[in-house]
């Protein structure tokens, strides 16, 4: 992995630990934590998606709403985990 790659999954990390954030209220993590919560999100849904079939497409963008949605998977099982 060149230090190019590592930057552009930092960044996408950072973006989808965010917007999930956004989308999961009450969750503000700072910017390490919402790097974190991306990049844990995207390996939610790259093990999630493909045992349901569910395929987005290749390209930033289809990489930033499938880490987004696996955070938001993430953030609502941490909410879980929380009240119980």
């Amino acid at each position: 992995m060149g230090i190019e790659s590592l930057i552009v999954f930092i960044i996408v990390g950072a973006i989808a630990g965010w917007l999930a954030g956004q989308l999961v209220k009450g969750y503000g993590f700072g910017l390490i934590g919402n790097i974190v919560v991306g990049i844990v999100g995207a390996f939610i849904a790259g093990w999630l998606f493909p045992a349901l079939g569910f395929s987005i497409g290749g390209g930033i963008v289809a990489a930033i709403i499938h880490a987004t949605i696996g955070a938001v998977i993430l953030l609502v099982l941490i909410r879980l985990v929380k009240q119980a």
